[in-house]
């Protein structure tokens, strides 16, 4: 078998909603959905309504990747996050700046009841949003089709151990 590397990790992030942290039951509308703006000054995409997202580094694996993403777009680190996992996913895309088919692995992370993220400069605006909410702004169909498998796979927690990854990037569930 030959591997295929993605050019990106997507991360997109959620956390127990406010009203409900206490009761965790498993509706969509038990979590908030992080989503990011793209800053002015960047050149592809200003203004554009997103999770992180960014690229690989030579020699890093995938899950590096998605979690150093992550660090650095949010502050984001280990001990915010309850769960960690691949949703499944793999996007391809036309990006005419690079005149290329790209690729971007996708993951998920369940972060503690109250994280709140520090933004980088390539955002400048973020919002905690419902499900639905996420979907309003989400603008690409494979930025939906994500926010979808969260809410599908991820609230219940009979489904949501097959998709969980270690920090290491391997199946939690083996």
């Amino acid at each position: 078998m030959s591997p295929f590397r993605p050019d990106l990790v997507d991360v997109w992030m959620f956390r127990p909603a406010e009203r409900s942290a206490a009761a965790g039951d498993g509706d969509s509308a038990s979590i908030e959905i992080l989503m990011l703006r793209r800053a002015p000054t960047k050149h592809v995409l200003p203004g554009l309504w997103q999770c992180v997202s960014g690229s690989l580094e030579p020699g890093e694996t995938v899950a590096e990747g998605a979690l150093r993403e992550l660090r650095e777009e949010t502050g984001f680190g280990r001990d915010q996050i309850e769960g960690f996992y691949d949703l499944d996913q793999v996007n391809q895309f036309h990006e005419p700046t690079v005149e290329a088919i790209v690729s971007a692995a996708v993951f998920g992370v369940r972060l503690r009841a109250g994280a709140e993220p520090v933004i980088s400069h390539e955002h400048d605006m973020l919002r905690w949003v419902t499900p639905d909410g996420a979907l309003q702004l989400a603008i690409w169909p494979a930025y939906r089709e994500s926010i979808r498998r969260i809410v599908e796979n991820l609230l219940d927690p009979e489904r949501a151990i097959w998709f969980e990854l270690t920090f290491e990037g391997h199946r939690a569930k083996t």
